[in-house]
């Protein structure tokens, strides 16, 4: 049986939290945590080619891609290779969820149009200062996500043996 005293939301609501329950950064939150996220979320609509943002631009925003289809690509010289794409039901953006953060990629919309949430870096600040609880747990899938890229980055390493040095990463 319900509690009678818990706060209740609207089928919208609902929607939004079963939405981001499955992007990574916010599957290990509560409703009423995610809930705190909603009044902060701008719904932006973009068309193909358009940019995102450019790599080295202060990370001002994580973006949830509600639809579409986004690269995210590095310069190389004078051209854009492609590391990721991200669709429907994934998050770009992520070191938006630190402090002072530049972009380390360019995202690029690649489908005819893309609907994207986006969620200021601001905004979620606020919300960390005011809630350790969610800041922590954000901070733990930021950590995991990490930790993935680092593992697909080294397999990658040892497939093109060669090619670059890892040394390099730390000069």
């Amino acid at each position: 049986m319900r509690n009678p005293f818990s706060k209740t939301y609207t089928e919208a609501e609902e929607q939004m939290f079963h939405f981001l329950g499955q992007i990574k950064f916010f599957e290990s939150l509560k409703e009423k945590e995610m809930a705190r996220f909603i009044p902060a979320m701008h719904h932006r609509k973009y068309v193909k080619d358009e940019v995102v943002f450019f790599s080295k631009d202060p990370s001002q925003a994580l973006y949830l891609v509600k639809s579409g289809d986004i690269s995210l690509t590095i310069d190389i010289k004078d051209n854009f290779e492609t590391i990721f794409e991200v669709k429907r039901g994934e998050a770009f953006g992520e070191n938006s969820l630190l402090e002072n953060a530049k972009r380390t990629y360019t995202a690029l919309i690649v489908s005819d149009e893309s609907e994207l949430i986006v969620i200021p870096h601001f905004a979620m600040q606020e919300i960390f200062d005011s809630n350790p609880k969610i800041k922590a747990k954000m901070m733990t899938s930021l950590t995991e996500y990490y930790n993935q890229n680092n593992q697909r980055l080294f397999r990658s390493y040892r497939e093109s043996f060669g090619f670059f040095s890892l040394r390099q990463m730390f000069e």
